[in-house]
Order: structure tokens, then sequence, then C-alpha cells
């Protein structure tokens, strides 16, 4: 499950979707093929699928890896012997079926494996032209578990080549270190596992040499391989057999004992490919498993009569982890090492005992037992000069001898204890940090030094920088006043010449006002004046007329009887006119007085003219349709006074008739 949940985010990596298909199809193949069972067949030692739902996983496993399904079946159930006369087959019981069912299940998960550790190597692989490389190497701890059994051998088998490679890197190459440089050392003694390693891995001889014989035998048991052991590792002090097992056993590691089930070491040691499960694999119509699985060349040897070729996963984890040590041997190591505070797994718990354990186990505690006891810094003649040659420059002019300068810098400095090899400075444990704490003091004095000379010159450039600065700043701030001041002044003369203008303006409005308020009303009066004068004078000249006209009728009157009726018309025309003219006379007078009294209250209604220019407006419009009125009756007076004309005229005429009739 963690492989097919790996896959689906790895797409950062070379994969195609193809592949991603076939990685899952193998996958579940294998989870299938993991759901089988068997039972007793009818024959004796034989055994048949237990139930439909194992036919099922069977057929989904086979339909999953492209493969014939009787074929996968025969695989499972069936063994073949090839023997120099014949080949046989035979069943297998259902304990048989369950081995083989495991068997292809761990080779095709295997194979996978391996498939997907190369693609990912040659994916992240480096640059085959670098020269150099990072590596971390993450592993387990010493395990020693209530039960321990194949996996954890290997673990702490890991675990003592690790612990040896730092045995030498730390304590061997050390004190060679000192022999080759030819420094006074004692001789410091540390615990080495060497024995524990020949123990495991010698050749004859050694518990993975025994436990691949006893793999390669048939017949061995776990047993047997445990007799195996007990009387070939009975004088050595690193194993123990325990009194009341037959089967267990204890390795005496460099991190304590260990006890050991050895129940079933020889099975997961096995790591052998069935003929019958190769060949059925590799004629698999899927490409990516027959790849997995390619063709086996034909033994050249005539040692085919075994049924299967052993491999050992013992031998092989060996191979595999001396190629490591190589690689390790190769490089400049640096450790780190992990300690757990507490079995609860939970946070500020600390077991003193278990940490301190731990620390013993790993070699920490040997470790700085060794550093304090010998020389944990060490630096070249010219590294030494090149870091500490300023706490005694004197030593440094004219002395081309790199060790002997070196010696007067550490007798200068009062360290007991250190030494001068042939090529390096040792120093004891505490010696370097008291030289770096001598050497930042001095730098640190002569740092103040330059500090303080710098700093007077950095305060009269302050200084400098601040006097112009200063006057500057005067100079803005005399400018600012300056301009502000004028601003305002400019500001006071534009306001005093807006209130000037506007007072002018407002002046000018109020005469310009009260002249068009006065000529409107003189126009008014003027005409009114002129319309009242043309009617008083056309008033006039009709009285006159009427009564000359009278005058002409009384002499009429006299001579005629018949004339009575005129006269008496004229009469009533005379006093209609008369009544007339007394009226307009005193409408004159009337408005003389108002007139008179407008006048000398022009002043005063000025200004109030102003407000009452609408009022004006529309009495001026009303005085206008009275001149009209008036000038329309003027006009019909006139035509009045032309009618009359004419009947005077026709009167005289008339009465010049009579006249000249009563001559007759």
């Amino acid at each position: 499950m963690l492989t097919i949940i790996w896959l689906q985010k790895g797409h950062g990596y070379c994969w195609v979707q193809k592949e991603q298909d076939a990685i899952f199809r193998v996958v579940a193949s294998v989870l299938h093929i993991g759901n089988i069972e068997f039972a007793k067949g009818k024959e004796i030692d034989s055994s048949v699928l237990k139930n439909d739902q194992s036919k099922f996983h069977l057929k989904t496993a086979a339909e999953l890896l492209m493969c014939d399904p009787v074929g996968l079946e025969d695989a499972l159930l069936k063994r073949v012997m090839v023997t120099p006369e014949e080949v046989i087959k035979r069943s297998l019981d259902p304990d048989g079926a369950l081995v083989s069912r495991d068997g292809i299940a761990k080779t095709v998960y295997s194979r996978l494996f391996d498939w997907l550790v190369d693609k990912i190597n040659v994916s992240i692989g480096q640059d085959p032209n670098s020269k150099c490389l990072i590596g971390v190497l993450d592993i387990y701890g010493f395990e020693s578990f209530k039960s321990n059994s194949f996996e954890q051998f290997c673990i702490n088998f890991t675990n003592e080549k690790l612990q040896q490679h730092f045995n030498q890197h730390v304590f061997k190459m050390e004190q060679e270190e000192y022999t080759r440089e030819a420094i006074d050392w004692s001789y410091i003694e540390f615990v080495d596992n060497q024995d524990v390693l020949d123990l495991i891995e010698k050749k004859p001889g050694g518990i993975i040499a025994l436990l691949d014989e006893a793999c390669m035998f048939p017949k061995s048991t776990h047993e047997t391989f445990s007799q195996k052991l007990y009387q070939t590792f009975k004088n050595h002090k690193r194993f123990i057999k325990p009194k009341l097992s037959r089967t267990d056993f204890t390795i005496a590691h460099y991190a304590g004992e260990v006890l050991y089930q050895s129940d079933q070491f020889l099975d997961k040691n096995k790591d052998y490919v069935v003929p019958e499960h190769q060949d059925l694999l590799s004629a698999s119509k899927c490409s990516f498993v027959s790849g997995l699985f390619p063709p086996v060349p034909e033994e050249t040897t005539k040692s085919s009569n075994k049924s299967s070729k052993f491999s050992s996963i013992g031998s092989r984890f060996k191979v595999q982890l001396q190629q490591l040590m190589e690689t390790l041997n190769s490089t400049e190591p640096h450790y780190i090492r992990c300690v757990k505070p507490n079995n609860l797994l939970k946070p500020a718990i600390f077991e003193n005992v278990n940490i301190m354990q731990q620390l013993r186990c790993g070699g920490v505690l040997e470790a700085i037992r060794i550093s304090c006891a010998g020389y944990p810094t060490r630096k070249t003649f010219y590294e030494f000069l090149h870091r500490f040659g300023l706490l005694a420059p004197e030593v440094l002019e004219g002395n081309n001898d790199e060790k002997a300068a070196c010696q007067k810098i550490l007798e200068k400095m009062g360290l007991a204890g250190a030494q001068s090899g042939k090529t390096k400075v040792f120093l004891r444990a505490g010696q370097m940090a008291e030289l770096d704490a001598r050497r930042a003091l001095k730098l640190s004095n002569a740092a103040k030094t330059i500090q303080r000379k710098e700093g007077l010159l950095a305060n009269y450039l302050i200084i400098l920088k601040r006097e112009a600065a200063s006057l500057k700043i005067q100079t803005n701030l005399r400018g600012y006043l300056a301009r502000n001041n004028y601003s305002q002044l400019k500001h006071s003369v534009v306001v005093l010449q807006t209130g000037m203008r506007a007072m002018a303006a407002h002046g000018q409005f109020r005469y310009r006002k009260q002249t068009k308020a006065a000529t409107i009303i003189q126009r008014f009066f003027i005409l009114q004046e002129t319309c009242m004068g043309i009617n008083l004078d056309t008033m006039q000249m009709e009285g006159k007329v009427a009564r000359k006209e009278l005058r002409k009728l009384k002499m009429a009157a006299r001579e005629t009887g018949a004339l009575k009726e005129a006269k008496d018309k004229l009469e009533k025309q005379v006093e209609d006119l008369t009544l007339r003219l007394q009226l307009e006379k005193r409408r004159r007078s009337d408005l003389e007085e108002a007139k008179a009294q407008e006048i000398t209250k022009d002043t005063a209604k000025v200004e109030a003219l102003s407000a009452e220019i609408e009022k004006f407006k529309d009495l001026l419009q009303s005085e206008k349709q009275r001149a009209e009125d008036s000038e329309r009756k003027f006009a019909e007076a006139l035509e009045s006074s032309e009618g009359k004309t004419q009947k005077l005229e026709e009167t005289e005429r008339r009465v010049q008739q009579l006249q000249e009739s009563l001559t007759r």
C-alpha cells in the first residue's frame, strides 16, 4: 500500500503511465496471491484450492500478471523433479503449497522492489563526471526485542559493522596518527568488536556460513542448525547458549546481549527462484512482468538435478554490507548519534538510566573518554600559524621554521600538554577554545582601537556634515519663512483688492440701479405730463371751438327756432366738455401735487426702488396701457372734434342759407 501511495505522488520521476499501470497490476497480483488458501487433495500429499474465493484470487492474479491461470495453479500446487533418467512432477501438500505461494509472492515483490530502486537511482543519480559526493546513511540502532529473528540479526550485524568503522575512525586511526606524528602518548584501551564480526561473518565457520550450509541440505531444520551453532561456538566468549532452550542463542554484541530465536532463520535465509515460477512469469504477455523475470541461461554444468538454484539472503546481505563499508571508508564520515529519551514515546520525559545505556552502547562515552585522554584537536603548522600567529607576532618575524614558531606560541600561551608533531600541532581538550578566546579578545581589542580611531574621524566628519546640514536647514527655514510671509502678505493684498473691487462694483451697481430707476420714473412722468398736456390742449381747443360754435348757434337760434334743438345739443356738449375740462384740471393738479411729493421723496424712494422694480415695471406697464388709452381717447376726441367742426360748418352753412333766405 505504501508503494501505491508513493507512486501516485511520484510524477516528479521518470514514470510513464504504462509503467505505473504495470506497477499497480503487479502489486495487486501479489495481494491476490497472498489471499489464496489450500486444502488437502484426494491423493496423498496433494493439495487443491480451498474454496471458490481462492479460485477467484488465483484467476484475478493470473489476469493481472497476464499469465495462464492453469499454469499458475500448477506452479503453486506441484513441483518438477529432474533426475538423470526422467522428469518427475510431484504434488505438494497444503504446507508445501503455502511455502510455494509465499515464495512466488516474495519473488515478484522483490523483483518489483529492485526495479523501483534501480529506476529511482537512475532518475536521481549523481553526475557520473562529478568528483565528490555527499551521502546520508540512515539506519536503525541495535534492536533487542522480546522475540528477535533473522531481521534483527541482520540489523545488529550492520550496526556491528558501523561500530567497527566508528572505532577505526575515532580510536584506531586516532592512535595511528599519534604514532605517525611521533608525539608522546599513552595507549588508550577501547572495546574492539572484531571478534563479534568474525563470529557472524567469518568464512568458513561463521554463523552466516553455517546458516547457508544448513539451508543447502533439504533435511536440515532449525534444531539441527542450532545444534551446529552450539557445537561450533561453545567456547566463544561472544556466543552464549541459553540453558532452557534448544533453538535459541545469544550474541554479546557491542551494545549488549541479544537473544535470537532461530525458528525461521532457515526459511528467511532462503532466496531462490523455483524454475516453474521463473518459466511462468518470463512467459507473461505483460512486457513489464516478463522484463522482471528475464530467461535464465542454461547451466553449463550437470548440477541441474536440483529443483531450484539456492541463493542465500545472508550471504548477499554480507556482500552488500561490505560494499557499503568500502564506500564509507573512501569518504570522510561525520557521525550523528540519535538518543531515545524514553520508551513511552512522550515528550519532556528523560530516562537517565536508559539514555546512559544508549550512550554507552553507542560508544559515545568511550569516544568522550578517548578524546579527553588524547588530543581531540589538531591543526597543521600552516593552519595553526595562520590562525593564531597574531597572538605572538614577534615570533613570525624572521622565523621560517613553522614547527619552532608553533612551539613558541604554545609556550607563550602556557598551554600545558599540547605537543607539536611532525606536521601538526596537537591540542588537549579545551585548549583550542582557550586559544580561540584569546584570539577573539585580541581581535576585539584591535577592533576597539580601530573603532576608536575611526570613531574620532567619523565624529569629525559627522560634525562637518551636521554644520553643513545646519546651514542648509537655516537657509531653507529662512527661505520658507520669507516665502510664508510673502504668501500671507500677498493673500492679504488680494483680499483687500477683492474687497475694494467688490465695494466699487457694489457702489457702481447701486448708482446704475438708482439712475436706471430715476430714468424710468422720469420717462413715466414725462410721458404722463405729455399725455396730460395733449389732453388739456385738445379739450381747450374743443371748448373754444364749442363756444365759438355755441355763439354761432345762439346767433342762429335767435333768428330761427329750428336751431333750438341744435342749440340744446351744443349746450349739452359744452357742459360735458366743461365738466371734462374741470376733471382734467383737477386731475392735473392732483398729478402735479403727487409729482411734487414724489420729487421730495425721491431720495428715500431710490433705495426702495431696487426692491420695487418689478412693481414699477407692472405700474409702468399699466401706465403705458393708460397712455395708450389716452392716445386712443385723444384720437377719438380728435375725430369727434373734426365731426363737430363739420357740423359747425354745416350749421354755419345752413345759418348762411337761412340768412340768405331771410334777406330775399
